[in-house]
């Protein structure tokens, strides 16, 4: 008898993957953001509920009769100087530097900025 020969199987080969080639994204980058210049007289350091009072450092002068804008993460107002002290001392001009007690007709919180509108 003659011998059989066996038939190799053929081997299929799987075809190659096709490498994806991904786009690398852009990133956008954010325009700056132009800052507003505020012209900021003081902050406020504390507050007196029970008097409306605020203590303001200052950084520029201030006097009775101005008109200021009050600024803050929770606080907008704006109000007229009518009230200035330091020391329990009433004046009518403060300069830079002194931390006067100023009355308010709104409640305030420390760092707000008093800003001239």
């Amino acid at each position: 008898m003659p011998k059989k020969k066996k038939k190799k199987a053929a081997v299929k080969k799987k075809p190659a993957k096709k490498k994806s080639k991904k786009k690398a994204k852009r990133k956008t980058k954010a325009k700056p953001v132009k800052k507003v210049k505020l012209n900021v007289i003081g902050v406020v350091t504390h507050y007196f509920p029970k008097v409306n009072a605020a203590v303001v450092k200052l950084k520029k002068p201030l006097a009775v009769g101005d008109t200021v804008l009050i600024q803050g993460s929770t606080t907008h107002f704006k109000q007229k100087i009518e009230s200035m002290q330091i020391d329990h001392e009433v004046i009518s001009k403060a300069k830079k530097g002194n931390e006067i007690g100023l009355e308010v007709k709104d409640r305030v919180r420390e760092h707000d900025l008093l800003v001239k509108p």
